[in-house]
């Protein structure tokens, strides 16, 4: 704090600004060269460094506003405090997670510990802990001390920052790339506009985030012949996120340009057990590197082991789901970066056992469509009904004729340029008599879970259960379950912002838990419907035979995640991904399996006879993992690029399996510009 010397002498001189700071407190973008007053509304004072030192561990405090560097505060594109221009962060000492806790300053270190919230109501809570930053029993004189306490709504625990305001920022204009070369290019877009003022924006592609800036351009690095959709969001210092710009596609030219094919697979065996054949070869070689092997069986293409620039393919493949006593014939060809195709291998043929006496049998493909299939459920007879996503209809498909027919449009459903639109579905427990189906769809305005009646093979008029979560061009969650309980679950993303994730205000970024009505549950864990958070984009969601529900969660760029969920869990959030991050830190629920992002990209999961079964886009396969008490145990792959992309698993009547697939139009909202099929799995022991 200022000596009572000079205190005095800039009394009159601030009078002024003090007045004016205590109203707003200016972007950080704006003034990052000194930063700026962060004032609490119980006592009109600044939040300041005791004594103006920059030790570390030095607590913070209120005290009269006197422009001082020990009270110039910065909010960073990571979510920190900054002070000292940028020198020391707010830490919570010891890194404590109870209630409460004391406030310092200390050396920024990116710690879960060090990362803040500013909230609509006025409070800033740490990211970590979930805790207020609040006035030491509610004192208002200068210098009582500012710590961490459970957040009660006291005016102790309210600052008044333009950082608290909830006005999303317009969308970036005219984004664009210049300078493209093999490893990088450089993005451009015009400047989005804000009440308060922009002080971030967040770069990505398709859906993952690349870089935080405050300029209207940035150097990205790149992979060469890999097509990516960059866009950009626009951020203000209080966290509010603008709906996404524009996307503009990419593909880097080769940075080695190479005309010479591998070398053909050599050494192809095959052995048969039950339906199912596994084939191993000897590896393939390149000038530069083999990236995938691709087999085929009588001819045709049915799967793909791929690799990375650094991790080779691997040189197995169990081919799943055959016809009994039959004779296969198969061949595996090399492909190099620059789809450089190698000869094929020499042929091996095998034939199949009498019966199935695998885990994973028969696959029938029953439909196809021009759409994305994306929520489904099967009905009381048997037959079933899917969300078509872009196109915003939802089909009754009679899996054993092939018969479709559209029971009509869901109103009010929006794209999003991306993965929103027409998403889950569920019926209801009594549905052969009260005919409710479920359904979870972006708007114009926001996410919502509504419910339709549907009779006589067409859908009545909804009744809107919940809206008010944020949409974007990503990260939209969107499927719904109803559980043992009676209780309707929801997934929602964080909408590109992973500050709602850890927000137990927030909708987004959670799981959610509803009665039939729309209606919160007496018991849910925190007076609103939230029921788990910390969430990325979670999708997946089943139940197991003892009630407890699993859910499938998309990472960023290094992990995917199944996680075991319970009542008020944090699932760490944007402070940890799958296991990378601070997920160490006390209160985060570690998941129960995770993925690369190459070998995952998991959309939707289900659960046959306590086995759990993972529907992959990106990985281009389905897992079938058994659960063992809490964990997941015998995990095996399946379909590993045989049917490309694949978005929902769902139970079938039977004790099979529906399953279908993501492969065409996925990012980009356009209707009926897909070729997607709905298979039926038949499941052995």
């Amino acid at each position: 704090m200022p000596s009572s010397n000079v205190r005095r002498r800039l009394r009159l001189a601030v009078l002024t600004a003090v007045l004016a700071a205590a109203a707003l407190v200016t972007p950080a973008a704006a003034t990052a060269a000194t930063g700026s007053t962060v004032v609490g509304v119980a006592s009109g004072r600044c939040l300041d460094v005791v004594g103006n030192s920059t030790a570390a561990k030095t607590r913070v405090n209120i005290y009269d506003c006197v422009g001082q560097a020990n009270q110039a505060w910065t909010f960073t594109a990571a979510g920190e405090l900054r002070v000292y221009d940028g020198a020391m962060c707010l830490d919570v000492a010891g890194a404590s997670t109870s209630s409460p806790a004391d406030a310092q300053i200390y050396p920024c270190n990116g710690g879960a510990n060090q990362k803040w919230r500013i909230n609509a109501d006025g409070t800033i809570t740490g990211v970590q802990s979930g805790l207020c930053l609040d006035v030491t029993g509610a004192g208002t004189a200068n210098s009582t001390l500012v710590g961490l306490y459970t957040c009660n709504g006291g005016a102790n625990q309210k600052w008044r920052t333009a950082l608290g305001d909830t006005q999303p920022p317009s969308v970036p204009g005219n984004p664009r790339v210049t300078d493209l070369v093999c490893d990088a290019v450089t993005f451009s877009w015009d400047a989005a506009i804000d009440n308060v003022g922009v002080a971030f924006y967040d770069v990505y592609h398709d859906g993952q985030l690349m870089k935080s800036v405050n300029t209207l351009s940035t150097s990205l690095t790149v992979v060469g012949g890999v097509t990516w959709g960059l866009y950009v969001n626009a951020r203000d210092a209080a966290g509010n996120v603008s709906q996404a710009s524009a996307t503009v596609p990419v593909t880097p030219p080769q940075c080695q340009p190479d005309t010479q094919a591998p070398s053909a697979p050599a050494n192809l065996t095959g052995r048969a057990s039950g339906t199912t054949v596994t084939l191993n070869w000897a590896a393939a070689t390149d000038n530069i590197g083999v990236r995938a092997y691709d087999v085929y069986r009588g001819g045709a293409k049915v799967g793909a082991v791929t690799g990375t620039a650094t991790a080779p393919p691997a040189t197995t493949f169990v081919d799943s789901g055959l016809a009994p006593n039959t004779t296969y014939s198969y061949y595996v060809v090399a492909r190099d970066a620059q789809a450089n195709v190698s000869p094929p291998s020499a042929a091996t043929t095998v034939t199949t056992g009498a019966a199935c006496g695998d885990s994973v049998c028969a696959v029938t493909q029953i439909a196809t469509d021009t759409d994305i299939p994306w929520g489904l459920v099967t009905l009381p007879d048997g037959t079933i009904l899917y969300s078509r996503r872009d196109a915003h209809d939802i089909v009754h498909l009679n899996p054993a004729t092939g018969t479709k027919t559209s029971v009509g449009t869901v109103p009010g459903v929006d794209n999003t340029d991306g993965e929103g639109g027409l998403l889950g579905l569920a019926i209801s427990a009594g549905f052969s008599s009260d005919h409710w189906l479920y359904v979870m769809h972006t708007s114009p305005t926001d996410n919502r879970i509504v419910r339709i009646k549907l009779e006589n093979e067409q859908l009545g008029t909804e009744q809107v259960l919940l809206t008010g979560l944020l949409r974007n061009k990503f990260h939209n969650g969107g499927r719904l379950r109803f559980g043992p309980d009676g209780k309707l679950y929801a997934s929602t993303g964080d909408a590109q912002n992973g500050d709602n994730a850890q927000n137990k205000a927030s909708l987004n970024g959670k799981i959610l838990r509803l009665n039939p009505d729309g209606s919160v549950p007496s018991d849910n864990p925190f007076g609103n419907a939230v029921w788990s958070y910390g969430h990325r984009n979670p999708q997946g969601l089943a139940f197991d035979s003892q009630g407890r529900l699993w859910e499938q969660e998309f990472g960023n760029a290094v992990m995917d995640e199944t996680n075991l969920i319970t009542k008020g869990g944090n699932y760490g959030w944007p402070a940890c991904e799958g296991t990378s991050g601070t997920c160490g830190t006390a209160g985060f629920i570690a998941p129960k399996r995770t993925y690369s992002t190459a070998d995952g990209s998991c959309s939707g999961i289900a659960i046959v006879r306590d086995v759990l079964y993972v529907a992959c886009e990106r990985g281009t396969r389905m897992y079938r993992e058994v659960i063992s008490g809490s964990d997941l145990t015998d995990v095996q792959a399946y379909f590993n690029g045989t049917y490309g992309r694949l978005r929902t698993v769902e139970p079938a009547p039977d004790g099979g399996l529906w399953l279908t697939t993501t492969n065409n139009g996925d990012k980009d909202s356009i209707p009926d510009n897909s070729n997607e099929r709905i298979f039926h799995v038949a499941l052995g022991g």
